[in-house]
């Protein structure tokens, strides 16, 4: 079968434009479907809408786990809301935390331990710790960039989440990797963004570091008043007609999410045939992870979650059985936005995959122009920001970026695939931090009671610094392809602007303290 030579890359092309003008990722996305099928079927609009059911239904059908883990997630979220698990885990550590550096630090630890959803991480860090870093002088401002900083990030180097199982199952999808999860795994130490972004909230922490218009938020605050004149925030999960139980224990949010991870670990390894022998071998730990099914494995370990959790909460009566599973559907509806733009991101990956094979055609352009592959990871890191924070989501830029993103790197370089994927994934969460119109950066606004455009204002530098080292170390990643040389090089660049920021920042705390006495 031929490609459709530059018809072929119509519909990415018109997904992401009509995304950047209407702000808009489903029906952007559906556009550009039905524009690649329109030219598969030579323009008979019946044929395509035929064609486009049907790749739809495939779609579902071949990755339904992935749909009911979702679903499932939804639920856990909001039961394990509900319980009163988050309020109590928030007064205790109002009763150990003395410092201010702690504060910073506990807030932190929160966020990093609340992997699975990037949702659930923003609705729980700001609710729990809000009333704590008040008590220590920290500003709404950087509490909102403290949350924002460890949830996408944290989620999207963590194998057991939403987000990480999205991202693994458009990859997958493409069929340019024997297992999702394994590339998954292998792009981990390729994803700058994340973990400089997560070094870089610890180092501010433990320095007291502040720099831009946050330098003035935390300047005020310590003066005893607060720059941002917001409402009483309300919890999100009140918001949203949830009421923690007054019962709750920490236990309560820690067991089902251990539990998930267990079970989860548990079920790769069962799915991966741990222990069973194939072609007379055994086989081993490591050949089982690189053989997992890992849509059915996080759909188990979802499942022996939430069964934790109704041992955990009914018999107690934390909430009713009827409670219960009321909790249960409001999770599903949750989740229903993001299985959506999940399903049109695996169809428009199997137009330009299966129908008009345009990774094929652009592999051929990227070999016959001489175009430098070692500096795709930077440049695709670039254009997976810009797309994010025109459509202020990181998931969309998934569904749009990786599945050509990918297949060029199928046809021209395959041994850059894991690091393409995780700049397709860094770039989409820097922009998706750094724009107003994200779902993510909304609710951290909304969790830490600070002003949105305040939130946004001053974590803007934060987030643009780390994606600065971030670039620098994409290209030395796409001439080396070397883990360990890339993370020292952007670990170090990142560590030594913070390090002249700080300089900078005493110098001029000295130069005012001076001025002060004369």
């Amino acid at each position: 079968m031929e490609h459709f030579g530059f018809w072929s890359l119509l519909p990415p092309i018109l997904a992401i434009v009509l995304a950047l003008i209407t702000k808009e990722v489903i029906s952007s996305l559906l556009v550009g479907i039905l524009s690649g099928l329109l030219i598969y079927t030579g323009g008979n609009p019946l044929q395509a809408l035929v064609e486009l059911f049907s790749l739809i239904t495939t779609k579902i059908g071949d990755n339904a786990y992935m749909v009911v883990f979702l679903s499932l997630l939804g639920a856990l979220v909001c039961v394990v809301t509900m319980s009163g698990g988050s309020r109590s885990y928030g007064e205790w550590a109002s009763r150990k935390i003395k410092k201010r550096s702690s504060a910073m630090l506990a807030t932190s630890g929160l966020g990093l331990l609340i992997f699975i959803d990037d949702y659930f991480n923003c609705l729980t860090v700001g609710t729990v710790m809000r009333p704590i870093t008040d008590k220590h002088l920290i500003s709404r401002a950087k509490l909102a960039y403290v949350i924002d900083a460890t949830a996408a990030p944290i989620c999207a180097i963590a194998p057991i989440s939403s987000f990480a199982a999205y991202a693994i199952s458009v990859l997958a999808d493409t069929g340019a990797t024997q297992n999702g999860m394994t590339t998954f795994l292998q792009s981990i130490p390729f994803n700058l963004y994340a973990i400089l972004t997560i070094i870089m909230v610890i180092a501010l922490s433990l320095c007291q570091l502040d720099f831009g218009p946050m330098e003035r938020f935390e300047k005020t605050r310590r003066e005893g008043s607060e720059i941002t004149n917001v409402p009483a925030a309300q919890a999100q999960d009140e918001l949203d007609g949830i009421v923690p139980s007054e019962k709750g224990r920490i236990w309560d949010l820690v067991l089902p999410i251990a539990s998930l991870i267990l079970f989860t670990v548990a079920s790769m390894l069962w799915t991966g045939g741990f222990g069973t022998v194939v072609d007379g071998e055994k086989v081993g730990l490591m050949a089982a992870f690189a053989n997992t099914d890992s849509n059915a494995s996080l759909t188990y370990g979802a499942f022996g979650a939430l069964i934790v959790a109704l041992l955990l909460y009914l018999p107690r009566r934390l909430m009713t059985f009827k409670e219960f599973f009321g909790g249960i559907t409001t999770g599903f509806k949750s989740m229903l936005s993001a299985i959506t733009i999940m399903v049109l991101a695996w169809s428009i990956g199997g137009v330009c995959t299966e129908y008009l094979l345009t990774g094929q055609y652009v592999g051929e352009l990227v070999r016959s122009s001489h175009f430098p592959l070692q500096l795709f990871p930077a440049v695709i890191f670039a254009v997976a920001g810009g797309l994010a924070f025109a459509t202020g989501t990181s998931w969309g830029t998934f569904a749009m970026l990786i599945p050509i993103s990918v297949e060029i790197s199928r046809y021209s370089a395959p041994e850059l695939i894991p690091i393409i994927f995780a700049a397709i994934l860094a770039g989409a969460v820097y922009g998706d931090h750094c724009s107003p119109i994200s779902d993510t950066t909304i609710l951290s606004s909304a969790g830490a009671g600070c002003n949105h455009i305040d939130h946004v204002s001053t974590q803007l530098p934060y987030a643009t610094l780390a994606a600065g080292c971030c670039f620098v170390g994409f290209v030395v990643a796409g001439f080396t392809a070397n883990a360990l040389l890339t993370l020292v090089v952007a670990v170090a660049l990142l560590l030594l602007s913070l390090l002249f920021l700080h300089r900078r920042t005493m110098k001029k705390e000295r130069a005012e303290a001076e001025a002060a006495s004369r």
